[in-house]
């Protein structure tokens, strides 16, 4: 069975970076697509930022317009761990922050229900 555990999150002021981690157990994405969203409280979970990846190499990079220039997605595959660089956080990039996995897809997919695994999600709070 697939877990992804988040990390990293916390407290920051206006300004700061944050980097957060996923790690997977129970299976070895060497091949895959994997993303970040992000959910506050009444809204619907939005798309950050996504990887395509096989082997060593990464295939493919996605980042809505709000991640652009600041933030930036990375895996680890020695370490089957997912990245997520956040620099010059603003208030608005408060919320809840999930790491996703297709199933044994390839095929880059950029709305939550196409993907099969998460992660309990890991709080972000920028502070101005």
């Amino acid at each position: 069975q697939v877990q992804l555990v988040e990390s990293g999150g916390g407290l920051v002021q206006a300004g700061d970076s944050l980097r957060l981690s996923c790690a997977a157990s129970g299976r070895t994405f060497s091949t895959g697509v994997m993303a970040w969203f992000r959910q506050v409280p009444g809204k619907e979970r939005d798309l950050v930022a996504l990887i395509c990846w096989t082997g060593s190499d990464v295939l493919f990079r996605y980042y809505e317009e709000f991640a652009r220039g600041r933030f930036t997605v990375s895996r680890d595959n020695s370490k089957n761990t997912l990245f997520l660089q956040m620099n010059s956080l603003k208030p608005e990039d408060t919320a809840v922050y999930y790491c996703a996995a297709r199933d044994t897809e390839t095929i880059v997919k950029y709305r939550p229900e196409d993907y099969d695994f998460w992660g309990q999600g890991t709080q972000v709070t920028v502070s101005s």
